[in-house]
């Protein structure tokens, strides 16, 4: 029974295949995990169709064509007793696995990598934050399906101090140890860039050849929002069971201006102008893979807790590396917040073919008049906003009016409520 790869969404041709959880020859049972694929818009974990003894063709980092045989299943084959390493009993057909899945060195070392780490389920992102981050896989608890491990796991972990083992167990390829780095070394390095950033490169490098792209920037006073948010933020977490972030107000913000300025809701659609009569909110995620954009349906329906559990949901699926390509694609308007890494100002590129993202930055306290005093100085907690937008379709006094209505919503909040 042959292993193909699966189809990961409509316009996808070829993928990158990722770890195997399982090795050549090993017994397998029906929908464990054996492989993740990756490709410019998801990861996806292929699994076993039934029981049998594995047989792998094609190695990890491989690119490999949609429907292509990357691994069989012999399910003739009996399974082993106590769970021991399965072997074919053909010879011609151990012969054939053997010839087709000739592995480097590293493969070879594969067993006694799994015994370093317990033998813990790890998905391939997890492994790789392990490694960067020198954590001890078999220290880790997972919140995955069955116990695996995530990265998400990993990154705790390492908060937790948790370091990597003192003794692992070390392939025989790597009996000399490698230089040690020495100061004003000059080494260099080469990694194969993932298929999800050159989708990313190749977008915004359309973005800004195709469109004349242009940004305007406002402000907005933070106060009556972290009032509000300060004020409820306990019982909304207790009645929705999520937190209450800024987010949300921004959305019904972006919203808002967004059924008064409708053509920075549209993009172009070959020679004509697509209006859409409801507000498809993408909304900027980073990872450690690159910046994934999830949309929310309908954003303008939703309740401040649909906003606010819907984002919690795409974030935590976006860093597993589990979030579908139906998630991410559409969209006809997007929100980034470069703040919470600490950005003061920032001009966001076009999530292609949209018109129009907006913006949030980090919140500072800056002496401004206070709107309450009229000729006096007061220290507001202030936070810088930018929508770069298409000149082609938008006009600058409507973007600028559409960011002014942003500011309002912000500043006054109650006016989401009174719509």
């Amino acid at each position: 029974m042959d292993i193909v790869v699966p189809s990961p969404g409509e316009s996808i041709t070829e993928v990158t295949l990722g770890q195997w959880h399982k090795q050549d020859g090993e017994w397998v049972e029906t929908d464990e995990i054996l492989v993740d694929i990756e490709s410019d818009k998801a990861t996806l974990e292929v699994r076993a169709p039934a029981a049998g003894v594995l047989h792998v063709k094609v190695r990890s980092g491989a690119e490999q064509k949609v429907g292509a045989a990357i691994a069989s299943i012999d399910t003739s084959a009996a399974k082993p007793a106590g769970g021991a390493r399965a072997e074919v009993a053909a010879a011609p057909a151990k012969a054939a696995a053997a010839a087709a899945t000739s592995a480097p060195p590293a493969a070879a070392a594969a067993p006694a990598e799994a015994k370093a780490d317990g033998g813990r389920k790890a998905s391939s992102l997890a492994r790789k934050v392990a490694a960067d981050k020198g954590v001890d896989l078999a220290a880790v608890a997972g919140s995955g399906t069955a116990g695996r491990i995530v990265a998400a796991d990993v990154e705790r972990a390492a908060s937790a101090g948790v370091s990597a083992i003192a003794n692992p167990v070390k392939p025989v390829t790597q009996a000399v140890p490698a230089p040690l780095a020495v100061a004003g070394a000059r080494g260099t390095r080469r990694e194969k860039l993932p298929k999800i950033r050159q989708r990313i490169a190749e977008r915004l490098v359309e973005a800004q050849r195709t469109a004349a792209m242009l940004t305007t920037f406002n402000e907005c006073d933070m106060t009556e929002v972290m009032r509000l948010r300060a004020e409820h933020k306990e019982s909304f977490e207790k009645h929705h069971g999520v937190g209450l972030g800024f987010m949300s107000f921004f959305v019904k913000a972006a919203c808002s201006a967004l059924k008064r300025f409708p053509k920075v809701n549209a993009y172009f659609a070959g020679d004509e102008v697509e209006f859409h009569d409801y507000a498809d909110v993408s909304i900027a995620v980073g990872t450690d893979r690159g910046l994934v954009v999830p949309v929310l349906r309908n954003a303008e329906l939703m309740s401040f807790a649909d906003i606010e559990l819907a984002i919690r949901g795409f974030a935590a699926r976006a860093r597993d590396g589990k979030l579908t390509v139906d998630e991410m694609t559409g969209g006809t308007f997007t929100i980034t917040n470069g703040g919470i890494y600490g950005s003061l100002m920032s001009t966001p590129i076009l999530n292609a073919p949209q018109s129009a993202i907006l913006g949030m930055h980090a919140i500072k306290k800056r002496p401004v008049e206070d709107p309450r005093n009229p000729g006096q100085i007061a220290l507001r907690p202030m936070m810088y906003l930018a929508l770069s937008y298409d000149h082609r379709i938008i006009d600058g006094a409507e973007a600028v009016s559409f960011l002014v209505h942003v500011k309002e919503c912000i500043e006054k909040p109650e006016r989401l409520l009174l719509d």
